[in-house]
């Protein structure tokens, strides 16, 4: 069975929703800048992607929300506005027990920390009896679920940062299985407080000492010196081809293949040879019935490390041949959303698709020569592509690579209701 994406939710420190993320990322708008005063990574970070303050009563009540993680937060605000860019109504256009949602990241951590030391500092009595329903990694699913009256299959992918693109292979399996008709599936991730970015700011892997914050996320680049740390949340519907036939809805692309496996090498570093990111691209082609020479584009995964990089160049060229294909990371924009960057690039990799313009890498001012690429620069490149893969790579060795086909007709219009059942 096909699986469409038919909706999406963005909320990423480039933009909100999809035409002003997409706009941001052929513009070069950066979302990056230094935490404000009285941010919690304030002094743990000098560069972040930061979203908006977010009032926990416009989207959920009741006591817990006191302790209600940002993820679920995030995941709540994304979901709704995938549903409603799709135009399904869970009940009206899609029966409940049909449609099933999966949502990745590493878990509410924040709100743990500052329980932790609310006990350190007050004693027993000052941790929440609702510090469970914020904190653990299923209650973004969990909660989208009750709130949409989403009654089939639910769960929580964790492979660190490819655990969005692998809700969105996950969906496309249960749609394949013909286990459901449309699921709701991406990441939420909220990673900006003290104690998660000095972890990563004392395993020096961000990125530092730039004048210009906007300017410190350079992917490929022979002056990158680590990535930027950011929260942000995407979340994708994926529907039965013949299921959104049925409603009238046309989509953004087709999710034609994935691929996914790990490296078994080491718990952080990538193999230095790609040798595990290279099968997975294969992989994707595979599932998709395609080879290396019909596509067009590939959204590389690119962090801005300097291992990574040059591993993921690496795979690129053992599948593509060097310069084979057209690369290009919006991470330069947008920072490192974890496991919430895969789907989002999964997103913008459809909408490339779509509207034939390829997002370039900003700040790729002087390539890396371990990174020989035929990179994407400074302004879009119009293609017209049918094919385009998007890379994600998380610690442990995990890699996601997903395959997209762009549809005969990509142009939007409104969904036609049809009962449910």
């Amino acid at each position: 069975m096909t699986a469409l994406i038919t909706g999406m939710g963005l909320f990423t420190p480039a933009g909100r929703g999809v035409e002003e993320t997409f706009a941001a990322l052929l513009s070069g708008r950066s979302g990056l800048r230094r935490p404000p005063e009285g941010h919690p990574a304030r002094d743990s970070l000098e560069v972040a992607g930061v979203l908006p303050e977010i009032d926990p009563r416009t989207v959920a009540s009741g006591p817990e929300t006191k302790v209600l993680d940002r993820i679920v937060l995030l995941a709540l605000i994304t979901a709704a506005e995938a549903l409603a860019d799709a135009g399904i109504e869970v009940g009206r256009d899609v029966d409940p027990d049909r449609i099933g949602v999966i949502i990745g990241g590493v878990g509410g951590m924040s709100t743990l920390e500052s329980q932790v030391l609310a006990r350190a500092a007050r004693g027993r009595a000052a941790v929440s009896p609702y510090l469970l329903t914020g904190i653990l990694p299923n209650m973004p699913s969990a909660r989208v679920a009750i709130t949409h009256g989403i009654r089939g299959y639910s769960s929580a992918v964790g492979t660190a940062c490819a655990s969005g693109a692998q809700a969105v292979a996950d969906g496309v399996r249960l749609i394949r299985a013909g286990e459901a008709d449309v699921v709701v599936c991406g990441a939420s991730e909220a990673p900006l407080f003290g104690t998660f970015a000095d972890t990563f700011g004392n395993a020096r892997a961000l990125a530092r000492g730039w004048d210009e914050p906007a300017e410190a996320s350079r992917p490929f680049d022979k002056r990158r010196n680590g990535f930027v740390l950011a929260e942000g949340a995407a979340l994708l519907v994926l529907e039965r081809a013949g299921h959104a036939a049925a409603r009238g809805a046309a989509g953004y692309a087709e999710v034609a293949g994935y691929g996914v496996n790990t490296d078994a090498y080491h718990p952080t570093a990538p193999r230095p040879d790609g040798a595990g990111a290279a099968a997975c691209m294969r992989r994707a082609l595979a599932g998709a019935g395609v080879g290396p020479d019909d596509v067009g584009y590939v959204n590389a995964h690119g962090t801005g490390t300097k291992l990574g990089d040059v591993a993921e160049t690496t795979a690129l060229a053992e599948v593509f041949g060097v310069g084979g294909v057209p690369v290009s990371s919006t991470k330069a924009l947008t920072g490192h959303l974890l496991g919430a960057s895969g789907v989002l690039e999964a997103a913008v990799t459809a909408l490339a698709l779509g509207r034939g313009l390829l997002p370039p890498t900003y700040h790729l001012d002087d390539p890396d020569p371990e990174c020989e690429a035929d990179h994407v620069r400074a302004v879009p490149r119009p293609t017209g592509t049918d094919h385009a893969l998007t890379n994600s790579f998380g610690f442990g060795g995990q890699n996601v690579s997903l395959l997209l086909r762009r549809l005969a007709e990509p142009a939007r219009r409104a969904a036609t209701p049809v009962a449910a059942g």
